[in-house]
This record gives structure tokens, C-alpha cells and sequence, in this order.
């Protein structure tokens, strides 16, 4: 049976969800079905939605605690061992005895695009009920994070704790699915990109105007503030006071996994700080755009010192 572990200290953000060990392929292109390719490099890195959220939020100096599950193996002990060594608290981090640690096999293209396929593991295996036993966590943080690789019921039991303690609910809706009225009533941040709008409202996300209804489209189901990721095209934030669109920094990418995560960390951290919004927009973006410009995911993520000190390109 797996373990129910409970949070014992308070972190200034929580992040509820997954921890993959990431195998990463460099290679010329995709192959065909039934091809055989020779790729031009391989490394591992601790990775997951969650985990990633965290590690980005703690090197912006948020006081950070994951809750999760990973399997009782060598990798469930490295991703573990990685956060602590970024200061994050692992104590409500499970470990199962019937289900390896989560993995992601992400293949790696020149322009720095990628494709990705996740075997969840012990991440699907996370419930309700150890949310519950990590309750302290959540409610007294500042701000709670999650994303969608846990299961459905166990991120809304977590938002649902928090968001009913006071506490500023993220929730980062990767990988698309459908999402009920009741979770999106937890939310008081949602972040997704314009394919994920596309698929929670049923609306076009082709251009500005219609990526800005959906995202008022998603504020009539719950969240108070909206905020669509567009890539280099930057991001649109809407909010009570209205629509607010930000260029994305100008930058080289060279491997764009784990962008979004560092966006959705450094926006936490900023939230927990109490920064202006467009404030603690823009330095997520620099945060995003830094890791882009180098290999890996968590390894990418840059500090607060690198954000602060980003100069954009001419």
C-alpha cells in the first residue's frame, strides 16, 4: 500500500501535482512509422508539471512544499533528492510501493521544439485522501498551484481545500482536458495556452480578439483572472480591470520544454511576494524565456539573480 505522508512545515506556495523522471532524445526529426533513426544525443532531468512549478517558484525565492507521489525506485529517490537540494519541502511527497515514479520521453527537434509522451505511474495513483493528510500545507500557504497530470479528483479536492481557506488558487489546465464548473469555481488563476482555450470553451483562439473572448469566455466559469500563454507572441492577461497584452522577450530558444512551467512557477512566487500583476507577469516571462535559451527542464530554470539581471536583445 502506498504511504500517506503529511506536510509538518509551512511553505510560502504549494505546488500539488506530478514528478517525472524526464528521458531526453535529441534527434534530427521524427521518425516514420517503422523507422529506425539515429538520434544525436540523450540525458535524463528531473522533471513533472508540478515538479517543475516548484523548483521554478523556489529559485525565485518563494519558500516552497510539494505534495505528490513517486515510486519506491532510484528515480522516485533522485527527482525527491533534486528538490531538496533546491530547498523544497518533500514531506508531503509519497512514495508507492505498487507503481514506478512518472516518466516522460521527450524528443528534442533543432528549432528547439519538442514532442512529448508521459507515463503517469505513481502520479495517478496520488488521491484525495492524501491531499487531506497534507491539508496544513495548503492552507496556510499563500498561494496553491496545481496542474493536470494527477488525477482530476485529487486536484480538485486540493484547489477546493485551498481556495475554501483563502488562500490564491493557480491552476494550469496542461494536459488539455475537460474541466467541470465546480473546479473552475476553485480557481482564482488559470493559465493555459491558446489551444487549451480553445478546447475548454469550444471557441477559435486564431487571433487577438478571439483568444481575448475566450479568455473572458473562461472568466464566466469561475477563475477571476485568465491568463493565455502564446509563446514568443508573449501572453494576454484578462482580469477584473480588463485585457492586458505583453511581447514576449526576445530570446534564441534552444529547447522549449518546460517553458510554460517556469511561467507558472515564477507567477506563483510572484503572487506569494505580492508584486503588481503586470509586475509579476513580466518577470515570469523573462523566467520562461531564460530557460528556453537552454537545455533541459528544471536544470534551464534560471534564479532570481538571472531574471533581475535579464537584458532583452536588441
Amino acid at each position: 500500500m502506498p504511504a500517506s505522508p503529511i506536510a509538518t512545515s509551512v511553505a510560502a506556495v504549494a505546488v500539488i501535482g506530478s514528478l517525472n523522471m524526464d528521458l531526453r532524445v535529441q534527434t534530427p526529426r521524427l521518425p516514420a512509422p517503422g523507422e529506425t533513426l539515429l538520434g544525436t544525443g540523450f540525458s535524463t532531468d528531473s522533471g513533472g508539471k508540478g515538479a517543475n512549478q516548484a523548483v521554478a517558484a523556489a529559485r525565485m525565492g518563494a519558500a516552497v512544499a510539494m505534495l505528490g507521489r513517486v515510486g519506491r525506485d532510484a528515480h522516485g529517490a533522485a527527482l525527491t533528492q533534486a528538490l531538496q537540494a533546491d530547498g523544497i519541502d518533500t514531506s508531503a511527497v509519497g512514495k508507492d510501493t505498487d507503481a514506478p515514479t512518472g516518466t516522460a520521453i521527450i524528443v528534442l527537434m533543432p528549432s528547439g521544439e519538442n514532442s512529448i509522451i508521459v507515463i503517469p505511474g505513481a502520479n495517478h495513483r496520488y488521491t484525495p485522501a492524501e491531499v487531506a493528510a497534507s491539508a496544513a500545507a495548503l492552507r496556510h500557504a499563500k498561494v496553491a498551484v496545481a496542474q493536470l497530470e494527477c488525477p482530476l479528483d485529487t486536484v480538485r479536492a486540493a484547489l477546493t481545500l485551498a481556495h475554501d481557506a483563502g488562500v490564491c488558487t493557480v491552476l494550469n489546465a496542461a494536459p488539455a482536458q475537460p474541466l467541470d464548473d465546480a473546479l473552475l469555481a476553485a480557481v482564482d488563476w488559470l493559465v493555459v495556452n491558446e489551444i487549451e482555450a480553445a478546447m475548454l470553451t469550444g471557441l477559435p483562439t486564431d487571433t487577438p480578439a478571439q483568444i481575448e473572448a475566450a479568455a473572458h469566455a473562461l472568466r464566466q466559469r469561475g477563475p477571476s483572472q485568465v491568463v493565455v500563454t502564446l509563446g514568443s507572441a508573449g501572453l494576454l492577461h484578462v482580469g477584473p480591470d480588463g485585457a492586458l497584452a505583453l511581447p514576449a522577450p526576445r530570446v534564441t530558444a534552444v529547447d522549449t520544454t518546460g517553458a510554460g512551467d517556469t511561467f507558472v512557477g515564477a507567477l506563483a512566487a510572484g503572487l506569494a511576494e505580492g508584486l503588481p500583476i503586470p509586475a509579476t507577469l513580466t518577470r515570469a516571462q523573462v523566467a520562461a524565456a531564460l530557460a528556453v535559451t537552454r537545455l533541459g527542464t528544471q536544470s534551464a530554470m534560471p534564479t532570481r539573480a538571472e531574471v533581475d539581471a535579464f537584458a532583452p536583445a536588441a
